[in-house]
């Protein structure tokens, strides 16, 4: 059965999409099958991957009101082991339309366990807010990952979303968890930087990642190529990065073998 991993942070620009793209990519290059769920209604994770409007006819919003299947929803991307379920603009009116159906909050979960043995991981990249899709996300998954950006208010704006976790674990998924803390656009000549990452490292401890994502020119040009940035250069420290990022995730949920090398499938990204 798939584990279900939500990206989420209520705050914009801190590489959530980034993260969601590249690590469903880093996943599907070690062999893993691997759904990306757009649920962003801005569509920059389905850009990112090179999904252009008319590939989009069925997508995550016509899953939620009940117009298609999640696995018609389904599409292809360049990687072979990587699958993608859209997102479009309509999903912006997505919350006022769910909100006269009946257990709103649980139309993402009770779609996926359609699809739950069809793949390894499924990654959601959530909108930068705390409304009723992102509900649906937390509800869904199994855990959670939270990409935080190495700056003055990183810390602010955690808060207010941790007790939001808390509250969903009491009430609607007693089972989720929190898979991480990534530390995202990682500037060690910077002391502010430096010094942000040592704060929530003692704060936070061994929920925050080993594995940091740098700032990175190839990371941030990717998206406008349609690629994920392992398949634009996937030489490049972000790509690297995102790679060791997905070992740890691999590792810390036990499916690195005991030699601790990365599971044994095709390795090829395309």
């Amino acid at each position: 059965m798939a584990k279900i991993i939500a990206i989420t942070n209520q705050k914009g620009g801190v590489g959530k999409t980034t993260t969601a793209i590249n690590l469903s990519t880093a996943f599907a290059a070690i062999g893993q099958r691997t759904l990306l769920i757009d649920l962003d209604p801005q569509g920059n994770a389905s850009t990112g991957l090179g999904i252009d409007a008319k590939r989009r006819i069925k997508n995550i919003y016509d899953t939620l009101i009940g117009k298609a299947a999640i696995k018609e929803a389904i599409g292809h991307t360049i990687i072979p082991t990587l699958k993608i379920v859209p997102s479009v603009i309509d999903l912006a009116a997505a919350e006022i339309e769910l909100n006269t159906l009946p257990e709103r909050e649980k139309i993402l979960k009770k779609s996926l366990q359609e699809i739950a043995n069809d793949f390894d991981f499924i990654i959601i990249d959530c909108p930068p807010s705390l409304g009723l899709l992102t509900v649906n996300a937390l509800i869904a998954a199994h855990s959670l990952l939270i990409p935080l950006q190495c700056e003055f208010f990183a810390l602010e704006g955690l808060a207010h979303l941790v007790n939001t976790i808390n509250l969903i674990k009491r009430s609607l998924n007693k089972e989720l968890k929190m898979e991480g803390i990534l530390l995202t656009m990682v500037d060690k000549r910077n002391r502010l930087s430096v010094s942000v990452e040592k704060e929530v490292r003692e704060t936070f401890k061994d929920l925050v990642y080993a594995t940091t994502i740098p700032r990175n020119v190839k990371v941030s040009e990717a998206p406008s190529h349609g690629k994920p940035a392992l398949i634009y250069d996937d030489k490049c420290i972000g790509s690297v990065s995102y790679m060791l990022l997905a070992k740890e995730i691999l590792n810390k949920n036990n499916l690195i073998n005991e030699n601790h090398e990365l599971p044994e499938r095709k390795k090829r990204v395309g």
